[in-house]
């Protein structure tokens, strides 16, 4: 299978991809041999050659199924497994933006937002976790639960927009719109602040909060904040009064 881009075609665990497409991308996933497998959320796959089963469950049992539907992603997840070499399945993503691949055994793991994971490996975990500080989750506009991802292999995240990379140094702070943040590191440590200032609250349009992120560690943001951005849509609407 020929790569679209450079260095978008990669080998991970036995593993082949390509990342194809600008403004809505999809990543195609290559099977080398029988019983590879990809799981995505329900209504994740875009398109796939014969030579693939398909088997929709609740990943993790009830338990972790709930915590996942209150982290953004569906009650239930597809698996979808080679039964031969060479067969082909695709994952598109939701809106305009990115695709980003991470190899989760060299990264480490992840803390991402809700809704930001696309598909993964088998060998990946995705779990729900809660933010150190309760008032981060309480107020910090995206809810109190997070995505954590472990385990070894590839997993694909969504971009909102375009993907900004920023390496903290030790104590390091960056300060983001909440619905900005993607994914970090686990040593970056992550809190919700007030804006200062009354007239900040009330004119400043972006809010009562935002999040703190203290390195170290690798932090990943999107120039889109999408739910943003529906909003704006929304009230672009014409009312029916």
């Amino acid at each position: 299978m020929e790569t679209e881009k450079d260095d978008c075609a990669k080998e991970e665990l036995s593993m082949q991809y390509r990342i194809i497409g600008d403004t809505m991308p999809a990543v195609e996933v290559l099977f080398d041999a029988p019983g590879e497998s990809m799981y995505t959320q329900s209504g994740g796959m875009a398109w796939m050659t014969e030579g693939i089963s398909m088997d929709s469950n609740m990943k993790g049992g009830l338990g972790k199924s709930i915590g996942r539907m209150f982290s953004g992603e569906s009650l239930f997840m597809a698996t979808y497994k080679a039964e031969r070499a060479g067969s082909m399945v695709a994952f598109a993503s939701t809106v305009a933006g990115e695709v980003l691949p991470i190899d989760v055994g060299a990264s480490g793991g992840m803390i991402c937002q809700k809704g930001a994971f696309l598909c993964a490996q088998e060998t990946v975990h995705l779990n729900v976790t809660l933010t150190k500080k309760f008032s981060a989750g309480l107020f910090g506009g995206e809810g109190f639960i997070l995505q954590d991802i472990s385990g070894t292999g590839m997993v694909f995240l969504e971009i909102d927009g375009n993907k900004v990379e920023k390496n903290l140094a030790p104590g390091e702070v960056l300060k983001v719109d909440t619905g900005n943040v993607v994914a970090f590191e686990r040593s970056v440590s992550y809190e919700v602040e007030t804006v200062k200032g009354i007239k900040n609250i009330l004119l400043g349009g972006e809010g009562l909060f935002l999040t703190k992120l203290t390195g170290p560690g690798k932090v990943v943001l999107q120039t889109q904040n999408f739910n943003e951005f529906a909003g704006r849509i929304i009230r672009m609407v014409p009312s029916s009064r």
